[in-house]
């Protein structure tokens, strides 16, 4: 049995699938799941799991310039991990703790890490470096979710399992939000940048914005940028079932903003990539409001030829299918 845990800033999830021997990955069953509330209901909930948990395996946001690849937790890995909070403070400080809770419950089971930034490792430089004095780089997020649904879009609309030449446009639409243009299997351009702040406006955060905004904000930019920016900014609500359900002009204005700026990536992306066979949506958002998916894709005209699916998230059977073969 795999246990996978997905800490997230606004959800709390875990499930538990089994393998049936020799079989590949996408066999892998779900067995049990669960969304508790917070951390404490997490723990009373792996601690009520009858099963052999043979491997963990977690979703880890952001793993810096060390880990862009896969690893297995020890002392000197949590370490290093800890001091990577401040790079995604809305969620490395609760990966951490999911993994510490994990190592409670299950003392003795070999635990796998999974990065979101692992997907954009080889972004050439040209789009990861920032034209700023300093090491700062692209890092990218999301991308567990991005490679799961452009293999899963290629494979269902496309009956192939190859990749082959396929411009694909992501859409990761929840309470953080981005955007990915892949070509050939491989990601050419990710909307986040250095931390989950760049790129698209979503519930909370601001995305692309002056830095000359930040500087006016100075010791409270961090705050205001990560947690009352964005649609609550603009309308005061932090969940968009709650903003479509309105009809005033402050929900209006916001769902316009955020339809916009999504637009905006989108036509950027096409270009970038000489067309788009694939346009998927996914997230809580993306995959779950219909309505949503027709305001962005309306008026953009330059889509009439691009096929456009809505695929359910599941980052934890993507994690599970990375960290089978450490069983």
């Amino acid at each position: 049995m795999i246990l996978i845990l997905n800490c997230g800033s606004q959800s709390i999830k875990w499930k538990v699938f089994d393998l049936p021997a020799g079989k590949a990955g996408k066999n892998l069953k779900v067995k049990k799941h669960g969304q508790p509330k917070n951390f404490r209901d997490l723990k009373t909930d792996l601690k009520n799991i009858d099963q052999n948990i043979d491997l963990i395996g977690h979703r880890f946001v952001h793993g810096g310039e060390v880990f862009r690849k896969p690893v297995e937790i020890n002392k000197p890995t949590l370490k290093a991990l800890k001091r990577l909070k401040s790079l995604a403070p809305l969620h490395n400080p609760h990966n951490v703790l999911g993994i510490k809770i994990a190592s409670q419950v299950f003392p003795k089971v070999k635990q796998i890490i999974v990065f979101d930034t692992g997907f954009y490792k080889d972004l050439s430089d040209k789009v990861s470096i920032y034209p700023v004095p300093g090491n700062f780089k692209r890092f990218g997020f999301h991308g567990i979710s991005h490679e799961y649904v452009m293999k899963k879009g290629t494979e269902f609309l496309f009956r192939k399992k190859e990749l082959g030449s396929f411009g694909i446009i992501s859409c990761h639409l929840g309470g953080g939000a981005s955007i990915t243009a892949i070509k050939n299997g491989k990601p050419i351009d990710t909307s986040m940048g250095y931390t989950p702040m760049e790129g698209l406006m979503m519930m909370t955060r601001s995305g692309d914005i002056d830095p000359g905004i930040v500087i006016k904000l100075g010791r409270k930019a961090e705050h205001i940028l990560n947690k009352e920016s964005g649609i609550k900014a603009i309308c005061g609500e932090v969940d968009m079932r709650d903003v479509l359900k309105r009809k005033d002009k402050k929900a209006k204005l916001a769902l316009d903003m955020y339809v916009y700026r999504i637009q905006k990536y989108i036509g950027a992306y096409y270009a970038i990539l000489g067309g788009c066979d694939l346009l998927i949506f996914t997230g809580a958002i993306g995959y779950g409001s219909a309505r949503i998916r027709k305001m962005i894709t309306k008026d953009l005209k330059i889509l009439n030829k691009t096929k456009t699916l809505a695929i359910e998230p599941n980052e934890e059977l993507a994690i599970a299918q990375k960290i089978q073969k450490s069983k």
